[in-house]
């Protein structure tokens, strides 16, 4: 959520951002109630005065034993009306909140201009694409024959978009998370912790998931609990409501869980393999930071990230993301891209993100500083990494001209000392 001074200030900065990034603010009507609610402050307070004034002159007139009759009874009828101020004054603070909950994070000023996704600037690319002396198959063809993918029995037990891995490919996941969350933990220096899946509403709200990408959620019946989108939504909302000391900044977590996303927008994209899916595995880190260093500790949450493809030796690209493929809360984000030969394509398998202080308005999240002054921080997240992309690009590209399979050298100890997957 931005913060409304900002709004007031720069109004036409924030209606530019938000249709660059495909949405609306109503800044007009937000302004419109703003200077409403200002006006009735201004004149409950001069109630307030009156009713204190009244007070005052009713304990002077008693105590001098005199007649306070008229005086009680005007402060009665000021009473009544300072009541109605505060009841209209609620109904206004309840139709900002909702306005200014629809409106995007603005965009760092480095954030290239642009549509959607090819307008995206290239940062720097790793590794090199493997050369084949055959056309790679994708990794729904290789996932059968090696017996370690059942699209067909995931989708006889939910539906289409929740894959069934088996065997050696149960094991690779499992193997995937641990390597990824140790990296993280003994070197990078996160602090690991396994949240809920279910997340209550004002979680969602509190990171930005709602009110707008509600379509998009698994949301139980009865309870208004949600199915986690990601595990960003549980890790950040550890804080919500909390004033943390400066001397605990930064804050940085990482968590494994399963994610569910319904994906209502990306009807008909995908639908072969495992690419676009209702349920997947991912690890992810958060950061909260003071403001000033949230640039920094954005790149260093990048190399966090590129640390786990460079280790699987796996070719990929960051992308510093346009403004109109920015999502609804980030300030910066760059992705990085894997390369899957099979499909011949560039997958998204890591997202990075400074969301500066919008995720903290909202969940309420603030530390207090040197001098004692109460601040909101600055809240990141990344993934380190997504699966199953990044299973995707790792089968694909060491995939054998006999149909198998090597396992990266830094998963073969978490695979139990195999060096390769047979059919």
């Amino acid at each position: 959520m931005l913060d409304l001074n900002y709004i007031r200030k720069h109004p036409e900065e924030v209606k530019k951002a938000a249709e660059g990034k495909h949405d609306h603010a109503d800044v007009d009507r937000l302004l419109e109630l703003d200077g409403e609610r200002r006006g009735l402050m201004h004149e409950s307070e001069q109630l307030r005065q009156r009713l204190n004034e009244a007070s005052k002159e009713i304990g002077r007139l008693k105590k001098e034993g005199k007649d306070a009759s008229a005086q009680m009874s005007e402060m009665k009828d000021v009473s009544k009306n300072i009541k109605g101020y505060e009841e209209k004054l609620r109904r206004l603070d309840g139709d900002m909140k909702e306005i200014l909950l629809a409106i995007p994070n603005v965009p760092a000023p480095d954030v290239p201009a642009g549509e959607d996704e090819s307008a995206n600037e290239r940062i720097r690319s790793w590794g090199e694409k493997r050369g084949f002396s055959y056309t790679p198959r994708p990794h729904w063809e290789l996932g059968v024959q090696l017996d370690i993918l059942d699209l067909e029995r995931g989708a006889k037990i939910s539906g289409a978009g929740f894959p069934l891995f088996k065997g050696p490919g149960a094991r690779l996941e499992r193997a995937m998370f641990n390597f990824m969350l140790d990296l993280h933990t003994d070197k990078h220096g996160y602090k690991e912790v396994f949240p809920p899946f279910l997340v209550n509403r004002a979680s969602m709200i509190g990171t930005g998931q709602l009110p707008k990408l509600e379509g998009d959620m698994y949301k139980t019946a009865g309870d208004d609990l949600f199915l986690i989108p990601t595990s960003e939504v549980p890790i950040t909302n550890i804080h919500r409501d909390e004033i943390l000391d400066h001397k605990q900044l930064p804050l940085c977590y990482t968590a494994y869980t399963p994610c569910f996303r319904r994906e209502a927008g990306a009807h008909g994209k995908d639908t072969r393999g495992i690419i676009r899916i209702h349920q997947f595995d991912k690890v992810e880190m958060v950061k909260f930071v003071r403001p000033e260093t949230s640039p920094d500790q954005l790149e260093s949450l990048l190399s966090d990230a590129e640390e786990v493809l460079q280790l699987l030796e796996l070719p990929y690209r960051v992308q510093k993301l346009c403004v109109g493929d920015l999502s609804f809360a980030a300030h910066k984000c760059y992705d990085i891209e894997a390369w899957a030969p099979g499909v011949d394509r560039w997958l998204e398998v890591s997202s990075c993100s400074n969301f500066t202080d919008f995720q903290a308005r909202r969940a309420n999240i603030r530390f207090r500083d040197e001098d004692g002054k109460v601040r909101f921080v600055h809240t990141l997240n990344g993934s380190g990494v997504a699966l199953p992309r990044t299973v995707i690009a790792l089968i694909e590209n060491y995939q054998q001209a006999d149909g198998s399979v090597v396992i990266p050298k830094v998963l073969r100890d978490y695979m139990g000392g195999a060096d390769v997957i047979w059919s």
